[in-house]
C-alpha cells in the first residue's frame, strides 16, 4: 500500500524532470544579446573613452573662444555658423569613425573568438537556437552600435555646448547669439540617418561578409575576410589594367548617391536634404541586403556544424 502511494506521488515530479524548459523565444534573444554586452564591454567602452579624449582636448581649445567669438562678428551668418559647428563635426566624424572600426572587428571577431576560446562548448549546452545566437550577434552592428555611438556623440555634443556657454558668459559675449548656430537635436538626426543609411544599410554585405568568414575560418580571420578581395583587385589590375573590382568594394563604403555630399560639407550639415524615398527605392540597396541575408544565413549553418577552432 505505502509503495503504491509513493509510486502515484513521485509519478508527477518524474514528468516535470522529463518535461523539457521551453524558453520564449524574445527571452532567448534578450539574453543572447546580454551575453553579447557582457563578452565585448569594448563595444561601447571604446566610444566612450574617444568622446572623453574628445573632451578634454575641446576644454583645453574653449580657452580661445571668446577671441574666436568676437572676430567672427563682422562676417556673414553661414560663415559664423559653420566656423562655430566645427568643433561638432569633427566630434560626430570621430565618432562616427570610431564606429565603423568597432563594426568591423567585432564582426570578424563575433563567431571565430567563441570556438578559439572554446566556449562555444558551454553556449551550445543551453537551449538557444544557432539563428537566435548569429542574429543577437548581427543586431550589434546592424542596430545596437549605432544607436549607442549616435547617442554618444549627442551627449558629447552637449556637454560642449554646456561648456561652451559658460566660456561665452564669463567673457560677456551673447550666449543667445551662440545657441542659435548650434542645433544638436537636427544634428543628432542628421547623424544618425546617414550611419543608418550609409554605413549599416548600404554597408550590410560587408559585415555580412565579416560574420561569415568569422564563422568558417579557424584562424586569421582577418587575413581570409580581406586577402581574397584584394588578390582578385590586383590580379584584375595586373592582367586588365582595370580596377572595376576595387571600385565594386569601394561602392560599399561610400553609400552610393546617398553618400554623396556638397565640396566641403558633412552629413550634419544644416543644409542637407534627406531623401530616403529615393534611397529605399534603390536597387542596389534591396540586392545588399538579400546577399548579407545569405551571408548571415551560411553564417548560422557553419555555426551549427563546426566545432571549437
Amino acid at each position: 500500500m505505502n509503495t503504491q502511494i509513493n509510486t502515484m506521488l513521485d509519478a508527477p515530479l518524474r514528468s516535470q524532470l522529463r518535461a523539457p524548459t521551453v524558453i520564449p523565444a524574445a527571452q532567448q534573444a534578450y539574453w543572447a544579446l546580454r551575453r553579447e554586452f557582457w563578452e565585448s564591454r569594448w563595444i561601447y567602452l571604446a566610444p566612450l573613452a574617444v568622446a572623453a579624449l574628445f573632451l578634454f582636448g575641446f576644454l583645453i581649445s574653449i580657452i580661445h573662444l571668446p577671441h574666436e567669438m568676437r572676430a567672427l562678428a563682422g562676417l556673414d551668418p553661414a560663415k559664423q555658423r559653420d566656423t562655430i559647428l566645427q568643433p561638432y563635426d569633427m566630434a560626430a566624424s570621430l565618432l562616427m569613425g570610431t564606429f565603423i572600426l568597432i563594426t568591423m572587428f567585432y564582426c570578424i571577431e563575433a563567431l571565430q573568438r567563441e570556438r578559439r576560446d572554446r566556449s562555444i562548448l558551454f553556449w551550445k549546452s543551453l537551449p538557444v537556437s544557432d539563428v537566435t545566437t548569429v542574429l543577437a550577434k548581427a543586431s550589434i552592428p546592424f542596430l545596437v552600435l549605432p544607436l549607442v555611438s549616435c547617442a554618444i556623440a549627442f551627449v558629447t555634443e552637449f556637454i560642449m555646448l554646456l561648456l561652451s556657454s559658460a566660456v561665452v558668459a564669463g567673457s560677456g559675449l551673447s550666449v543667445a547669439t551662440y545657441w542659435n548656430q548650434v542645433s544638436l537635436f537636427r544634428g543628432f538626426l542628421l547623424l544618425l540617418y546617414h550611419v543608418m543609411t550609409v554605413h549599416v544599410l548600404w554597408s550590410a554585405p560587408i559585415y555580412g561578409w565579416l560574420m561569415l568568414v568569422s564563422a568558417w575560418a579557424r584562424r586569421a580571420a582577418f587575413l581570409w575576410a580581406v586577402l581574397p578581395p584584394l588578390a582578385i583587385s590586383v590580379l584584375e589590375r595586373l592582367l586588365f589594367h582595370t580596377g572595376h573590382f576595387a571600385a565594386f568594394l569601394g561602392h560599399f563604403f561610400t553609400g552610393g548617391a546617398e553618400g554623396r555630399y556638397a565640396p566641403g560639407t558633412l552629413p550634419m550639415h544644416p543644409g542637407t536634404h534627406l531623401t530616403p524615398g529615393r534611397f529605399l527605392g534603390t536597387l542596389g540597396l534591396w540586392i545588399g541586403l538579400a546577399v548579407t541575408a545569405a551571408f548571415l544565413a551560411l553564417a548560422v549553418r557553419l555555426r551549427r556544424d563546426r566545432g571549437p577552432a
